[in-house]
């Protein structure tokens, strides 16, 4: 057979390169594993007689490795899934790491990986995001185990996400802390005195247990503290000696605490008396509301005291508090009006009878005004007062309380309106009855003007976010749908235009407003609907999925069903607003001859292909879609796809807002 001059050369070539690499720093890698090498010629580089032998080295890389022996007794790391299983907790989203390899082997060989079931995550803060959504439909915390110090870093906006917005989740980070047998190198540098540190100013909670015993009753307490109102994060850290260890056949025996969750915060039984006697008196009370309906039975009780005294109702949207087909439903529109408000669960009181204008004339710091007539009567009831820290800011601006409780709305939510129903006086009834039949007229009013803007650039393109969200709405609405995530500042057309009255048909925003929240928080959020049958949709900004798009490899892996459509509108929008204010402000934009808001905001050139990025990750998508007139066949397509039990993506240029 002739061989070609271009088969030669190319095999030379590989020859010169496999000598090369002997006669390189190489040599002590690859010339042990060579069968039959050449022994190097004192006048040039060695030369391999044959390549090593690839196969015998990934085996030994791949298989299961020879029996080492066996450790005596039981694991410690058995005894601490005991513990975990004991309170329920179904999943476990993490990224693997080797400081809690030792829980890790006990949680998927001695615990089944059920109860909880580990999900493979492909960064931290993702993990605690899916933790976080997860919670706001299932009602239940799930655990994540964080790697030593730069796991912890890595989850940090995760977990103040969930402090901010007072979920509960429980983060176990691994940590070698016996320096005197911690391995050396990467192991230490990942290792602290103090892993909990990193989280501790925004974290409820947190301990580092010295034995198993210690252990099993701190994650007990640790789950019981997250929830209890107000719920939030709480850490553990596990040191690695002590899941190895194996347990003690003669020493204390070993035992779990029984869970018994604490009755939430309720409000004083004279605070709630005054709280009543003002707004049963009142000329225009109105009730604010953010995170007041903690559970689903909130929601009731709302509409119970809003109908009560026929008081508009702005809910802020911390979580779904009440229906927005009730004609009480209200925005802040009603707040000028009030003599008495009423605020629960509130994330910033301050910033809802008070307004604030950026950039103001006075030096551009903002100037402030307030939005409440004299005489106003405000009065709170808020479980955030007792677990206030003073580092970060999220209590926001002090506001004065004529009438403070802290308590939990929810719970004191019974008390309250059997209160308001005894204090009302006969004489102000036909005057309820009249706020009633006026806050009607006034909502058909917002319910018409909303629609009518909703179709301004109906058929612009890019696409208006207004016809994203109501083209989405025609193909679900015969669903059991849930809106798992919308995070973008500003956008609150689902708001507006859908007919919200479920707990799970929103779930409210991040609470620290950091970004990258949205798609693992609607990706933990689909896993709990999947379960429960609910169809899930995301709006999901562009920007906000770059921060950790691995997620959607998780969702494919795990079979998570979402339908995510992008509202792709190539830039970073609301910082982009803010530089251009601010150049108009200080007359920037006339000076440099053109608009320089993009410079550092925009997500343009290259343009991101998110629906290819989607498909990369195993999932169904489509894009991208900038003709309106295509959008709804696209949409129902991707339901399809979802009702099947697959995530898909829908990748979608839009306006800005």
């Amino acid at each position: 057979m002739t061989v070609k001059k271009k088969d030669t050369e190319t095999k030379a070539g590989r020859r010169n390169f496999l000598g090369g690499v002997i006669a390189s720093g190489a040599t002590a890698v690859m010339a042990p594993t060579l069968a039959g090498a050449a022994e190097p010629a004192a006048s040039g580089p060695a030369k391999a007689k044959t390549m090593p032998p690839s196969a015998k080295t990934a085996a030994s890389e791949t298989a299961i490795p020879p029996d080492m022996g066996h450790s005596a007794g039981v694991p410690g790391s058995d005894f601490m899934v005991d513990v975990i299983k004991s309170v329920d907790i179904k999943y476990l989203p993490s990224n693997c790491a080797s400081s809690f390899r030792a829980i890790h082997e006990s949680l998927i060989n001695y615990g089944g990986n059920t109860k909880p079931e580990f999900l493979t995550c492909m960064h931290e803060e993702s993990a605690v995001a899916m933790a976080h959504g997860y919670f706001k439909i299932a009602g239940k915390p799930l655990i994540t185990l964080c790697h030593g110090t730069v796991g912890l870093q890595h989850a940090t906006m995760g977990v103040y996400n969930a402090w901010c917005d007072r979920v509960p989740l429980i983060i176990l980070g691994g940590n070698d802390m016996d320096a005197a047998h911690r391995p050396p190198g990467v192991p230490t540098f990942h290792a602290a005195q103090d892993i909990n540190a990193i989280v501790r100013d925004y974290t409820k909670w947190d301990d580092t247990p010295v034995s198993l015993q210690h252990f099993s009753q701190s994650f007990v307490r640790a789950y019981k503290i997250a929830m209890t109102p107000p719920y939030g994060p709480v850490a553990i850290s596990l040191d690695a000696g002590l899941q190895q260890e194996p347990v003690k056949e003669h020493g204390e025996k070993l035992y779990i605490p029984r869970y018994v969750p604490t009755s939430p915060p309720q409000g004083d039984t004279g605070a709630v008396k005054e709280a009543a006697r003002l707004l049963a008196n009142a000329t225009n009370p109105v009730i604010v509301v953010d995170r007041a309906a903690r559970t689903p039975e909130g929601i009731p009780l709302l509409v119970q005291l809003a109908e009560l005294l026929q008081a508009k109702v702005f809910d802020q949207g911390g979580r779904m508090n009440f229906p927005k087909t009730h004609y009480l439903s209200s925005g802040p529109a009603a707040i000028p009006g009030a003599d008495v408000i009423i605020g629960m669960e509130l994330s910033d009181f301050w910033g809802t009878v008070n307004a604030f204008t950026d950039n103001a004339e006075n030096g551009g710091i903002g100037a402030n005004s307030t939005k409440i007539k004299p005489g106003t009567k405000l009065i709170s009831i808020s479980s955030v007062d007792l677990n206030t820290k003073s580092n970060y800011q999220d209590f926001q601006r002090y506001q004065v309380i004529d009438v403070p409780m802290a308590a939990d709305a929810q719970a004191t939510l019974p008390a309250l309106i059997e209160a308001v129903r005894s204090a009302i006086p006969n004489s102000a009834k036909d005057a309820i009855a009249k706020r009633g039949e006026a806050a009607k007229k006034s909502y058909a009013e917002v319910k018409l003007r909303a629609r009518q803007e909703a179709a301004v650039g109906w058929d612009a393109s890019p696409i208006s976010t207004a016809r994203v969200v109501m083209e989405t709405y025609a193909q679900i609405k015969d669903l059991d749908w849930s809106l798992v995530a919308a995070e973008s500042p500003g956008f609150n057309w689902p708001q507006r235009l859908w007919p919200m009255e479920k707990y799970h048909h929103w779930l409210g925003r991040s609470g620290g407003y950091g970004v990258g929240y949205g798609s693992p928080a609607a990706i933990g959020a689909a896993l709990a609907n999947r379960d429960l049958g609910r169809f899930s949709v995301s709006f999901q900004p562009d920007g906000d999925l770059m921060y950790a798009p691995g997620v959607l490899w998780t969702a494919a892996k795990h079979k998570i069903p979402l339908l995510s459509v992008m509202i792709n509108n190539r830039g970073y929008h609301q910082e982009v607003m803010h530089v251009q204010r601010l150049s108009n402000f200080r007359n920037r934009k006339v000076n440099l001859g053109g608009d320089m808001g993009p410079v550092g905001t925009s997500i343009m050139n290259p343009d991101i292909e998110y629906h290819k990025l989607a498909e990369s990750m195993g999932w169904w998508a489509k894009g991208p879609i900038k003709d309106p007139a295509q959008l709804a066949s696209a949409i129902k397509e991707a339901v399809a796809v979802v009702k099947s039990g697959q995530p898909a993506l829908l990748n979608v240029w839009t306006q800005p807002r």
